[in-house]
């Protein structure tokens, strides 16, 4: 950013930034909050517009990312639902007697070792994605409450 960058907007942008952290109070707050106060300031002010694109787009990619993993944990999650049956995990044992049906597995095809490691590893990427959001938030904070710039890693340009 060539011009001046006043108080006003430095804290504005920081706030930008941490807002993201009201999804822990309100659901989907990391979208809406960011996006209310990108959208009402972005005309007046450049390094808000830059700011509010960055936190934005930020946030739009970390929820592929998650969706993405969660949607490869499923085959997973479906791997286990024999050995939970078998085990009369959550009383799923009587669903054998339920109407006659006969939902029997041979546990010796399906070992619930090997499908736990998959899940921990989609469970691991999901803290890491957590961890990412967090650190890369609180440093984008402090950074624009200087006037420096920050971008985001891994990120998706989605808004230009």
């Amino acid at each position: 950013m060539t011009e001046t960058i006043t108080k006003h907007e430095k804290n504005l942008s920081a706030l930008l930034h941490a807002s993201t952290f009201s999804k822990l109070f309100i659901p989907f707050g990391n979208f809406i909050l960011p996006l209310v106060l990108w959208t009402a300031n972005k005309k007046e002010y450049s390094f808000v517009d830059h700011n509010g694109k960055q936190v934005l787009n930020f946030q739009i990619s970390l929820l592929i990312y998650s969706i993405v993993l969660g949607i490869v944990s499923i085959p997973f999650i479906i791997g286990l639902l024999p050995n939970i049956m078998e085990m009369n995990l959550f009383g799923l044992s009587d669903l054998n007697n339920y109407n006659n049906l006969n939902l029997h597995f041979n546990l010796d095809t399906f070992s619930l070792s090997k499908w736990m490691i998959p899940l921990g590893i989609t469970g691991l990427a999901q803290v890491a994605l957590f961890i990412v959001n967090l650190v890369y938030t609180i440093m984008a904070t402090l950074k624009t409450n200087e006037g420096e710039t920050f971008t985001y890693p891994i990120t998706i340009n989605f808004i230009k």
